[in-house]
């Protein structure tokens, strides 16, 4: 219980929401007092939860499952990894898992740090995306539903497959051609990578060259979730590392990382938590922006 109580302590878990008023972020105790009910699904999206060590009971009682690395919430289009599959293929994954346009959908990762809860971010930005807005992720995901002493089970919910209608919103995902227009433009570029690699001291594996889009400004998705409380930044905090970048309210801004999964919990933090819905997302990020050698890249690091 040191997770809820230490966070309880410090006043950081989200405030109680209700179905009728869908909120980014829900606690525990929401979670356990709106399980069961009608048109409240609880997406389970923790990885390898059978290799863990949680006993005959390691699932949330009547969740769903479909797990972030493998389920097909990403795949790699034209050589770039971690991209939104054809939307088709999502409606249909969602649609497999009971899901329809009335249900109010609260997301559960692990909640271990601001990495893994990104695969939360992610899938809440493409339910976005795909113009589903009853959204919600659970803060902390299974750490803070564990803590609080929420019901597990033994197999996860058997779904009824449904048609999944969506309208998308293409104002939340930017493309390569509205990236480099928004450079042309100074429109304000958002890199949630670590600093090593914002500054060009590192880089990942699948980008080709270190270094950063010219002119873009680091807001590290490490900032933006506690991993010591398992609770995501509250909005003070984030207006506090969005005005140190000079990002000014409700500036317009593209996220971008390297495939588009940390860029998630920067977008999430600045469009839903701190509410500038001036915030797409760059989904090939660092990884499809430096696939083509004439795209500019700025190398910080001095060397």
């Amino acid at each position: 219980m040191r997770i809820a109580s230490l966070a309880l302590t410090l006043g950081l878990i989200a405030a109680p929401a209700f179905a009728s008023d869908i909120r980014p972020l829900v606690d525990a105790e929401w979670v356990k007092a709106h399980a069961g009910q009608d048109n409240i699904v609880l997406l389970d999206i923790r990885d390898k939860v059978a290799e863990t060590d949680l006993g005959a009971n390691p699932y949330i009682d009547g969740a769903v499952v479909a797990p972030y690395s493998t389920a097909g919430w990403r795949t790699e289009l034209n050589g770039v990894p971690g991209m939104l599959p054809p939307v088709e293929q999502v409606a249909k994954l969602i649609g497999d898992l009971g899901i329809d346009a009335d249900d109010h959908v609260v997301i559960v990762p692990w909640g271990t740090d601001s990495s893994e809860f990104g695969g939360a971010t992610r899938v809440y930005w493409t339910f976005k995306y795909l113009g589903h807005d009853e959204v919600s992720i659970l803060d902390g995901g299974w750490r803070q539903y564990d803590a609080a002493g929420g019901a597990r089970s033994a197999e996860p919910a058997t779904p009824q497959p449904v048609a999944f209608d969506y309208e998308l919103r293409e104002d939340l995902l930017a493309t390569t051609e509205e990236v480099a227009a928004a450079l042309e433009a100074g429109t304000k570029l958002v890199d949630g990578r670590p600093a090593a690699q914002f500054e060009g001291k590192s880089k990942s594996p699948v980008v080709r060259i270190e270094g950063t889009i010219p002119g873009a400004v680091n807001i590290e998705h490490s900032d933006l979730y506690s991993a010591e409380y398992a609770l995501f930044t509250r909005p003070e905090t984030v207006k506090a590392l969005s005005e140190a970048v000079g990002l000014a309210a409700d500036e317009k801004n593209i996220a971008f990382c390297n495939t588009g999964h940390w860029a998630s919990v920067a977008w999430f933090g600045l469009s839903e938590v701190l509410g500038n819905k001036n915030t797409s997302m760059y989904d090939g990020s660092m990884a499809e922006w430096t696939a083509d050698p004439a795209r500019p890249v700025e190398n910080r690091s001095g060397t």
